[in-house]
């Protein structure tokens, strides 16, 4: 299990994450909702440490994760592995290097100042891919590919981490529609056949309703609502997103899909496991 207690960043006066405690069950599909500016990926990039908190602990199998330095950080890194909204790859690299990286903490030090890659490394790079139906798209250059194809390499790196938590900061949000369903099955299909946690920002209530086991609601900051997507109605989304509400959420449609929602996504074959890759 995850814990975050009472974790607050300022960015000088302002609160941008203000005392948040949660508990993340472990195998969990958890989304994270609110408009913008209110803390989502804030809070994310402190569970990652990428932004340290101003108090606060972050605390997982009994290790202090705010506590964390040097070697222990990265290892921690790796086990928490993060996909942003711009992709962050190597636009110069092969698609197939650019999922390497992934695996530079699994890599003996000599090897990963090196970027050398064992044989074993790149048939678990390439099963990542083959998940994503990019295998194909191995040997080009990450910034010849389109924005989706861009956020599945992105993805399939996260997955080569062996991770047990990805966390996803609006990974959709410059997706066109087709894209956004291929990424949240990919992210859905990653929970369920692997068990990894994920926690996912996300901007639309009806593809958090449609994906999510658990909402995590943010305003300034502060956890508003906590709960499933049945509970999430239209005056608790009102409280959240105010005057946008319009614009992120059909509630009728909504509600619908998520009583759905186990039926709803679409099932894709299961592929051959990383470790046995």
């Amino acid at each position: 299990m995850l814990s975050i207690d009472e974790l607050t960043r300022r960015f000088g006066e302002k609160a941008a994450v203000d005392k948040v405690s949660l508990r993340i069950e472990r195998g969990s599909f958890v989304g994270v909702i609110g408009r913008s500016g209110a803390g989502k990926s804030t809070l994310l990039r402190m569970v990652n440490r990428l932004t340290d908190p101003s108090e606060g602990r972050i605390v997982i199998d009994g290790v202090d994760v705010t506590a964390l330095r040097g070697q222990a950080l990265r290892d921690w890194r790796a086990r928490c592995a993060m996909i942003f909204q711009q992709f962050n790859l190597v636009g110069r690299l092969d698609v197939l290097t650019n999922v390497l990286i992934g695996r530079l903490n699994k890599a003996p030090l000599h090897r990963s100042l090196l970027k050398s890659f064992s044989v074993e490394d790149r048939a678990i790079a390439l099963a990542a891919l083959e998940q994503f139906d990019i295998a194909n798209l191995a040997s080009q250059r990450a910034d010849q590919l389109s924005g989706g194809q861009q956020q599945r390499v992105a993805i399939a790196r996260a997955l080569v981490q062996e991770p047990d938590i990805i966390l996803a900061d609006e990974p959709i949000a410059s997706l066109d529609p087709r894209n956004t369903k291929i990424v949240m099955d990919g992210l859905s299909r990653i929970n369920r056949d692997y068990g990894i946690t994920v926690l996912c920002n996300l901007h639309s209530l009806d593809l958090a309703r449609a994906y999510c086991d658990r909402l995590i609601g943010m305003s300034a900051g502060r956890v508003v609502f906590d709960g499933s997507a049945l509970h999430l109605t239209e005056d608790v989304a009102r409280e959240l997103y105010g005057l946008e509400v319009g614009d992120v959420i059909d509630i009728e449609e909504s509600v619908q899909a998520s009583r759905l929602n186990g039926s709803s996504r679409v099932e894709v074959a299961r592929s051959v496991p990383l470790a046995a890759a």
